[in-house]
């Protein structure tokens, strides 16, 4: 097999991302293949594999600056000259997600290289709830839109994400799933270490993993769990992932009382150990591409509650390893969370209908 140069481009490298957990499967499985594989990214909290260079390029502080400058990329014409002759002398550049997919433009128009776009979708603006936010999205789908369109080739990770992708921009991809690491995602995994840390004792444990934004839906979730609590007083709820919103996040806290848990940043070391330590997985996100938390806690063994809607009938067998609702209904979700509480032997059966599912699509 030819050895090649190939550039994976991410907009961060970063746990808390499954884009970037995404990444650094595609890197190690790269590499392992003998090909030389960088990673260039503008911000960075993991090491790549062994015999994976990283590329940081940075990004200005807080998050509101990185949020603009991230949208308004192309106009840095001098970092922009920089940064593409990083890219000389490769072979193959894959993109996965705007801004960085305007590198990869340049790089094709300049050198001539292979451009393939790696489709992650992007949450559509009315998933947002404030005026600004949906201004902001609106700008980026165009973007990417416009820059994933110049690819030679493109990969989406569901089919629902082929669909939307070819009606958006003429590109017809191949579709190729995450792969769900059984190695780190099984049944059987230490239940008591997360539990310890919360002094969670034996209380129900519902989790959301992921990052704390608008269109993912948490103040659903909240609301979900507020008329579970009415059945079942001692249930837990904890919510891990980082705050990417701050107003969002306020607003979620105002809606909380002390049986709902925000962690912030959960180490990536740490993400298995919060799934056995759940007794369900709950999200109520409005918007997802494939949803890899949803399918590594069916891998740990958990039934799972979403809403019906995107990827989620890939990922998820409705009434086998959890149960989708309709988008939106708090209360179809609260009835399918106190169901799974109150009944062990339906947990167990779905939680282990979940692991052979994944163990069969995904891994």
């Amino acid at each position: 097999m030819l050895k090649m140069k190939i550039a994976l481009l991410t907009p961060t490298f970063c746990g808390y991302s499954g884009i970037d957990r995404v990444v650094a499967q595609q890197a190690a499985r790269f590499a392992g293949d003998g090909h030389r594989v960088t990673i260039i990214t503008m911000q960075a909290d993991m090491q790549p594999a062994p015999g994976v260079e990283l590329e940081v390029l940075g990004l200005p502080p807080g998050l509101l600056l990185q949020r603009i400058y991230r949208l308004l990329f192309p106009l840095d014409i001098v970092k922009n000259s920089r940064y593409v002759r990083l890219l000389k002398g490769v072979d193959l550049i894959y993109s996965h997600q705007y801004p960085m997919n305007w590198l990869a433009c340049l790089a094709k128009k300049h050198y001539g290289i292979k451009y393939i776009y790696y489709d992650y979708g992007v949450a559509p603006p009315e998933s947002f709830a404030g005026l600004a936010e949906r201004l902001y999205m609106l700008l980026f789908t165009r973007l990417s839109n416009l820059t994933a369109s110049q690819a030679d080739s493109a990969v989406s990770i569901s089919r629902y994400l082929k669909s939307e992708l070819e009606k958006h921009t003429g590109l017809v991809s191949e579709v190729i799933y995450p792969n769900i690491d059984n190695h780190r995602f099984h049944p059987g995994l230490d239940r008591s270490t997360i539990r310890r840390k919360h002094n969670l004792e034996n209380r129900p444990v519902i989790l959301y993993l992921g990052r704390i934004s608008p269109h993912k839906g948490v103040h659903l979730l909240i609301e979900a769990f507020n008329l579970v609590r009415q059945k079942v007083p001692d249930a837990t709820l904890i919510i891990a992932g980082r705050h990417t919103f701050p107003d969002y996040s306020n607003r979620l806290k105002s809606m909380a009382d002390d049986h709902i848990i925000f962690t912030g940043y959960v180490d990536d070391g740490d993400i298995p150990l919060y799934y056995a330590a759940c007794d369900i997985y709950a999200t109520g996100t409005l918007w997802e591409g494939f949803n890899l938390p949803l399918a590594e806690a069916q891998a740990c063994g958990r039934p799972v509650v979403a809403f019906d809607l995107g990827p989620h009938p890939e990922v998820v067998c409705h009434g086998k390893s959890g149960f989708l609702v309709k988008p939106s209904d708090t209360h179809a979700m609260s009835h399918a969370i106190i169901r799974l509480i109150q009944d062990e032997k339906l947990r167990q059966h779905m939680g282990a209908a979940g692991a052979e599912f994944i163990r069969e699509k995904f891994a």
